[in-house]
C-alpha cells in the first residue's frame, strides 16, 4: 500500500520569495499579475482602473510621448498587495499598500526616474512615499492637492433642476469639450492628463460626457465619467465656465451621468473632490455621494546642484 503522500525527505522544497516591487513596461503582463488585487477594491483602486483601461482602449501613449511603467508588490506567498503606475510625465499613482512597501517603492524608483514629479495616493501611502523619496534623492517635497474619495449610495437628485435638459456629447462638441477640459485643468491648477482634444475624442468614443444645456440648447455644464471597469465609474471631470456658476448647473449634470452610469450597468460610481473647495464637497453629499477615503497628491522638486 502507497501512502497518497511522499515522504518529506522526498519532497521538492517550495523555493522562498522575496516580498518586494515587479516592475514592467508591459501592460498586459502588469494585469495578469495585478488584476486580482486591482478586482478586490475597485473604489479605492479606481484610478489605477480606469487608466489602464484607457491605455488598452486608446494606446500607452495617450497621456504623454514617454514609456508606462507598471509594478505589482506580491508578500512572501506572492500574493499581490499592491500596484503602481507611472505615465511620464506625470506623477505616479500608487494603491494603498502594505507598512513598509512605499517606501522601498520610492527608493526603487529613484534609482532609475531620479525626474518623478510627484506621487498620487491613499492619504498615508503618499505621505510615506514623499518622505521616503525626499530622504532618497535630496529632493524638496510639498503636499499639494488634498481629496476624498465619495462613492454614490442612494442618488438625490437636485429638485427643482435648473432649466434645461441633459445630453450626450457628440462629435459635434468635440471643441467645446477641448476647451472646457483645458479650462478645467487651469482652473484646478492642474497639468492637463491627455492632449485636450484627445482626451475629448478618448470620452466621445463611449459617450462619456453628459452636458446640460439650456431650453435655447446651449451648453452650460459638463459631467464626464470613465468607462466601466471591475463594476466602477467614477465621475469626473465635472466643469461649469465661472461666469456661469451658481445656477446648479454642475450638480444638474453630474446628477444625470450618475444616473447614465447606474442605467449602464454600474455597481460603483465614485467621484474625487478638492477638500479645499467646501462648495463641491456639500453638492456632492446632497447628491448622495458618501465619503470612502482621503487621498492626496506630492509635489517633488529636484534640489539644484550648486
Amino acid at each position: 500500500m502507497t501512502s497518497e503522500n511522499p515522504p518529506a525527505s522526498s519532497r521538492t522544497p517550495v523555493p522562498a520569495v522575496s516580498p518586494g516591487w515587479r516592475l514592467t513596461g508591459d501592460l498586459d503582463l502588469f494585469l495578469d499579475r495585478g488584476r486580482v488585487f486591482l478586482h478586490s477594491e475597485p473604489a479605492l483602486h479606481t484610478v489605477l482602473l480606469s487608466v489602464t483601461e484607457t491605455l488598452r482602449e486608446r494606446g500607452l501613449r495617450v497621456y504623454g510621448d514617454g514609456v508606462p511603467l507598471f509594478g505589482t508588490y506580491a508578500d512572501a506567498d506572492g500574493t499581490v498587495r499592491g500596484a503602481f503606475l507611472r505615465t511620464p510625465p506625470h506623477r505616479v499613482s500608487v494603491s494603498p499598500v502594505v507598512p513598509g512597501a512605499a517606501e522601498v517603492l520610492a527608493r526603487q524608483l529613484a534609482e532609475a526616474h531620479p525626474d518623478l514629479p510627484g506621487v498620487a495616493s491613499e492619504r498615508a501611502t503618499a505621505e510615506a512615499f514623499a518622505e521616503a523619496w525626499a530622504k532618497r534623492t535630496g529632493a524638496s517635497v510639498a503636499l499639494g492637492t488634498r481629496q476624498r474619495l465619495y462613492r454614490l449610495g442612494t442618488l438625490t437628485p437636485p429638485e427643482p433642476a435648473p432649466p434645461g435638459r441633459a445630453r450626450v456629447a457628440t462629435a459635434a462638441d468635440r471643441d467645446l469639450l477641448a476647451r472646457w477640459y483645458e479650462e478645467f485643468g487651469r482652473a484646478a491648477g492642474e497639468r492637463p492628463a491627455m492632449a485636450p482634444h484627445a482626451w475629448a475624442d478618448s470620452r466621445i468614443a463611449y459617450g462619456g460626457v453628459i452636458l446640460w444645456e439650456t431650453p435655447d440648447g446651449t451648453p452650460v455644464a459638463m459631467a464626464g465619467a470613465t468607462r466601466r471597469v471591475a463594476g466602477q465609474v467614477r465621475v469626473a471631470p465635472v466643469y461649469t465656465p465661472a461666469d456661469l456658476r451658481g445656477r446648479g448647473y454642475g450638480g444638474a449634470a453630474t446628477a444625470a451621468v450618475t444616473r447614465a452610469a447606474l442605467d449602464a450597468g454600474a455597481a460603483e460610481v465614485l467621484l474625487f473632490t478638492d477638500l479645499a473647495n467646501p462648495t463641491s464637497n456639500r453638492l456632492y453629499q446632497r447628491l448622495g455621494y458618501r465619503p470612502v477615503g482621503d487621498f492626496a497628491q506630492w509635489d517633488f522638486t529636484a534640489t539644484a546642484t550648486p
